[in-house]
């Protein structure tokens, strides 16, 4: 049987598996560690309070030229998206530290 991108994408369930909430005055709200299927965890994923509002990022490393990259990437815009909804409304609802 051969698994189409779609269906792989569709079937991906993710968790927040750790929140840690930063204290207020910045605009780095949050660290996020979330698992996918139960069988990968994306640690350091981070809640920022941007201009158009709060956005997630990421884990990043900062290279040899001093410019960051990410460690890892969605490839898929409704993957990108569905993580996205899943860490704001977990930070949305986590207690403050």
């Amino acid at each position: 049987m051969h698994w189409g991108y779609e269906m792989l994408t569709q079937n991906l369930e993710f968790k927040i598996a750790k929140i840690h909430r930063l204290p207020e005055g910045s605009r780095l709200k949050a660290f996020v560690d979330v698992s996918v299927n139960d069988a990968l965890l994306i640690k350091g994923l981070r809640v920022v309070d941007g201009k158009a509002g709060l956005f997630v990022s990421m884990p990043q490393e900062q290279g040899r030229d001093k410019r960051w990259y990410d460690l890892v990437r969605c490839l898929n815009e409704d993957v990108q998206s569905k993580i996205a909804q899943k860490v704001i409304s977990a930070y949305e609802v986590a207690p403050n530290n």
